[in-house]
């Protein structure tokens, strides 16, 4: 399977996050990456962006399959860490995908699918993560 961006690149922006929050040794380059990633998202239509991309931001010749059907979604997973890099980007506009997020359905898409392990983990996390209660535990 050739190198793109899928499921697992998602958790990216919700890891730089994390450690943008917790640690914030490289801040400069974090925001930075969140302005890209949400601005190349919001160039896709913050409303209908796609879940995977080829690396360079088209649309994918092989699309992995999620669910029983092999499609393009607008997944809710995508969504929320979309929003958890809000974090790290002071931009007021950065707070649409909060909004997207806050306002998003959990409910299966048109053919049926719905992923509640992935997309809901995803969900999950980044709320916690937004709401300021997604912390460190000190352990002694």
């Amino acid at each position: 399977m050739p190198a793109a961006f899928r499921y697992d690149s998602w958790r990216v922006p919700m890891n730089i996050a994390m450690d943008y929050v917790w640690y914030g040794k490289d801040r400069e380059w974090q925001r930075g990456y969140a302005q890209r990633f949400q601005n190349f998202l919001r160039s896709r239509g913050i409303d209908n962006f796609y879940d995977q991309f080829e690396l360079d931001g088209s649309r994918p010749d092989f699309i992995l399959q999620a669910g029983p059907v092999k499609k393009l979604r607008h997944s809710i997973g995508l969504i929320a860490t979309a929003a958890s890099a809000s974090l790290m980007n002071n931009n007021n506009n950065s707070l649409d995908f909060v909004h997207k997020l806050w306002n998003a359905k959990l409910e299966p898409f048109e053919d049926g699918y719905y992923d509640a392990y992935y997309d809901g983990l995803l969900y999950l996390f980044c709320l916690m993560h937004l709401s300021g209660k997604y912390q460190i535990i000190h352990t002694k």
